[in-house]
């Protein structure tokens, strides 16, 4: 019998980027696979959609978030999930799930300790309990509250004994967001001894090791081939765009598309182009898609820095006019070094654009030297690589071919199958030692291994 799986997150909502769109693939895949999938999200009032016949939405009344994005709505516990008749509670009843997993670290990642030591029952035996980062913890506090070694300290004890031993598995999108986890339980003077006593230790009780040498996965996201293509670019479409936007015939587009927010190091771009105004052989224009809580400012420091030079879109819903725009511009700048995977780099290559990237984070999980432009998440790095796409021709057309052949190995089908993979997978450990597993507590942080698996 096809397990039935319920995830419940904070960062969803219609306009959201990447994370949105993996769910949404994932409650298509639902039918494909013909197993249960539900998703649990905040949202102006309480109601159901169902998706297909095996998928469902749930939406829970929220109210915004009073800090960070606006526009996102944030289900709290004590008003979604603490109480006998909290509305997830009363999901996750009706539901019955074999697996519940939770993707946020802040608000909703205490339901599993919950869960765990029987403070909150929704089902005779207790469901599997899945983890899924799509972010690091560490990066959202450099950029939202501060980059000083206290947050770095905060987030390694928070991950490695709060968030880690609270579930029974982990998932990543990521090396790099995987990393985070592991990090948060190695030794900084020796990062192989938690693995060697932890070990010893199971050894000793007799213990399965493999269930606790494969808990941190990693499944990569994708890319929709048949909307992100090449084949987008048109003359007519070009001509548009230029006319729309008042840019002249001969310039250079760069594209950045994304939320406007400051994990996303969107201030770089102003600077940017203030470096690529002093560039007397070509005529640079950005296009900028997405919103966010930074809009007003960027727009502000884009007039101040280079006037004129940045055209601020705004959010983008339809995703054939996105797809359309991604093929008729000439570049794709990302400046994101902390990028947790990055979906829109790869629908930029799907598309035939070549990209520039940071020399850090999970973009590099796919671009290299070969496919894309790396360097410095600098102005002065960034514009010398923009300049660099355009002075050789030839060297150009191998990497957006490389770019393109790369994007070609990420699709949504196959990220969906290695999740629905992993989940067997996991459930299989998981009911084999359910004893080992079904603990009235959150296992101990020495309780994990060092190493995790890429699907």
């Amino acid at each position: 019998m096809a397990l039935k799986s319920v995830h419940i997150t904070n960062y969803y909502h219609k306009a959201s980027g990447g994370i949105s769109t993996a769910y949404n693939k994932l409650l298509e895949a639902a039918a494909r696979h013909r197993r249960f999938v539900r998703l649990i999200v905040p949202g102006e009032r309480s109601t159901v959609e169902d998706v297909n016949d095996f998928a469902r939405i749930y939406y829970v009344k929220a109210n915004y978030s009073p800090v960070f994005d606006k526009r996102y709505r944030l289900m709290l516990p004590w008003k979604t999930y603490l109480f006998d008749q909290s509305p997830i509670k009363l999901i996750l009843r009706d539901e019955e799930p074999d697996i519940i997993e939770i993707g946020e670290k802040y608000t909703l990642s205490l339901m599993a300790g919950l869960l765990r030591r029987r403070i909150m029952n929704v089902s005779q035996k207790r469901p599997m309990l899945v983890h899924i980062s799509c972010e690091r913890m560490d990066d959202n506090i450099s950029s939202f509250i501060s980059d000083a070694s206290i947050g770095k300290w905060f987030s390694r004890r928070f991950m490695g004994n709060y968030n880690l031993p609270m579930f029974d598995f982990h998932l990543t999108n990521s090396k790099y967001t995987g990393q985070e986890l592991i990090d948060s339980v190695s030794s900084e003077k020796n990062p192989h001894r938690s693995e060697r006593f932890l070990n010893f230790c199971w050894r000793f009780l007799r213990a399965p090791q493999v269930s606790l040498s494969e808990r941190i996965f990693v499944n990569q996201c994708g890319v929709d081939h048949e909307m992100f293509s090449p084949g987008r670019r048109r003359s007519e479409m070009r001509s548009r765009l230029i006319k729309d936007h008042g840019i002249s015939g001969s310039a250079k587009i760069l594209l950045y598309a994304g939320r406007i927010s400051p994990e996303k190091n969107v201030s770089l771009l102003p600077k940017l182009m203030q470096k690529l105004i002093l560039d007397r052989n070509a005529d640079y224009q950005l296009l900028v898609a997405g919103s966010g809580p930074q809009a007003e400012s960027l727009a502000s420091e884009a007039e101040k820095l280079a006037p004129g030079k940045i055209k601020l879109l705004g959010q983008i819903t339809c995703r054939e006019s996105l797809a359309d725009l991604f093929a008729n511009c000439d570049l794709f700048v990302h400046p994101n070094p902390r990028e947790p995977f990055g979906i829109t780099p790869l629908e930029a290559m799907a598309s035939g654009l070549p990209v520039v990237v940071p020399n850090s984070g999970g973009v590099l999980s796919y671009a290299s030297c070969e496919n894309a432009w790396i360097a410095d998440p600098t102005a002065a790095a960034f514009a010398h690589a923009v300049t660099q796409v355009f002075s050789d021709d030839e060297n150009r057309a191998m990497r957006i071919t490389n770019g393109f052949d790369t994007a070609a190995k990420y699709s949504w089908e196959a990220s969906t199958d290695g999740v629905f993979a992993l989940y067997d997978k996991m459930y299989a450990e998981f009911i084999g030692h359910r004893d080992l597993y079904d603990y009235q507590k959150p296992l101990r942080r020495t309780d994990f291994v060092r190493r995790f698996t890429t699907c």
